[in-house]
């Protein structure tokens, strides 16, 4: 679901992050008030959407230490005002698939109970 001024994420962007994050247990994928997102229970893994000004992003959870030294690092990073872990990526044609593939599993150990994070293998 997109709002009128909002544009839809690219389908291959959000298959690209539900070939990480659907492969983990429990992990779904769902419309979001604008884009997608995914949760582990009710808790919110990822938020992939479109704004207002054209620009996709995806917001994601990380360590309070993480969380600082990417808002200190810049674009295409930047802090999310969606809580005090919530860490924000500009998505472009230059994304480091890789490199947030790692920072979802990441996001996912976060979110997710301690039972099912210990399960994931991380990079």
């Amino acid at each position: 679901m997109a709002l009128a001024d909002r544009p839809l994420v690219p389908e291959a962007w959000v298959r690209r992050v539900d070939a990480v994050l659907g492969a983990l247990s429990r992990c779904a994928q769902e419309p979001a008030w604008t884009g997608t997102r995914w949760r582990v229970g009710g808790a919110t893994v990822a938020h992939i959407f479109g704004g207002e000004d054209q620009v996709f992003r995806i917001t994601f959870r990380g360590e309070p230490d993480e969380v600082a030294a990417f808002e200190h690092m810049g674009g295409p990073y930047f802090r999310s005002g969606w809580g005090g872990n919530a860490i924000g990526l500009v998505l472009d044609d230059d994304t480091d698939w890789d490199e947030l593939a790692e920072l979802l599993t990441d996001s996912y150990c976060i979110q997710a109970p301690p039972s099912l994070a210990e399960q994931v293998a991380r990079p």
